[in-house]
């Protein structure tokens, strides 16, 4: 009878861990291939973090893709890489007189009227800056897997709560969406913010931590994603020997790898990942070998 007991006990304890456990991000050596990421969608053929960007990464047939989220003057999140509405928006001629034109400066309502793909192309004029949660609604819609940077997380206190909710409240935090979520940031406060909030929740921090750091970042995240000219064979390996918050060797995804040559050097040097702007050029020559 106590054996019997003993057996459940350790059948449901097994069940909860399951359940608190995200599922494994595709690592090389699982799948023979780096996964490819689509950095802020394929945003080398469609205007960066728009519904157009990853609309173009599914149609290339990438699932994951990369984005960036912000916080407009009234509490809205918006996904977006700039601090500053400058570079990608027609910001300028809207509002001539509120230079720096910086995203927390602007409503909501106000960013919603800007055009977040003219700058890029005429075929994308009119295309908007997306809320995160018309964002989600596609990335869902599209079958896709979402690698969310928090942005800039110093200028909105709060955002990992706000984010983690909005997340919540899409159904992007059950058990079924878990795989097909990463959370990271260049901020370590902000990632081990997100990973106290939601320890279930895969998580990513953007940089090179020296050696001797890597087991204070293990503990709050479970892959280092640096500049691929930051790193080596030997700091990648290192990286892998080392156990991340979940119970698994840490992971590796690079960025922003643009070429062939480059792509193939960093699979050599065996990261996990590979960052884009161009996913499909990535793809041929890794497959290329």
């Amino acid at each position: 009878m106590h054996a019997r007991v003993a057996a459940a006990i350790a059948t449901a304890a097994l069940g909860v861990a399951a359940l608190l456990s995200p599922t494994p991000v595709a690592r090389a050596g699982e799948s023979g291939e780096p996964t490819v990421i689509a950095h802020r969608g394929a945003s080398a053929y469609a205007p960066e973090n728009t519904l157009a960007s990853i609309d173009k990464a599914a149609k290339l047939g990438f699932s994951w893709v990369e984005n960036d989220v912000q916080r407009t003057k009234d509490g809205e999140l918006v996904v977006i890489h700039d601090g500053s509405l400058e570079r990608t928006t027609n910001v300028k001629e809207l509002f001539p007189g509120r230079a720096p034109w910086k995203v927390k400066d602007f409503t909501a309502a106000e960013i919603a009227r800007l055009d977040a793909g003219g700058w890029f192309s005429p075929a994308y004029a009119g295309t908007r800056v997306p809320t995160l949660e018309q964002y989600m609604r596609r990335v869902e819609r599209n079958h896709e897997k979402l690698l969310l940077e928090i942005k800039n997380p110093e200028l909105y206190p709060g955002i990992e709560q706000q984010t983690l909710k909005l997340l919540g409240n899409q159904g992007w935090l059950d058990q079924k969406h878990l795989g097909r979520l990463i959370v990271q940031s260049f901020s370590a406060d902000s990632i081990r913010t997100v990973h106290e909030l939601k320890p279930a929740l895969t998580t990513a921090y953007l940089g090179r931590p020296s050696v001797t750091q890597l087991h204070q970042y293990a503990r709050f995240t479970d892959l280092i994603n640096p500049s691929y000219g930051s790193i080596s064979k030997g700091y990648v390996c290192t990286v892998h020997s080392v156990e991340g918050a979940h119970g698994r060797p840490l992971g590796v995804f690079v960025w922003t790898v643009n070429d062939a040559d480059t792509a193939r050097k960093v699979k050599d040097y065996g990261v996990d990942g590979l960052i884009t702007n161009k996913p499909d050029v990535v793809r041929a020559a890794l497959e290329a070998g």
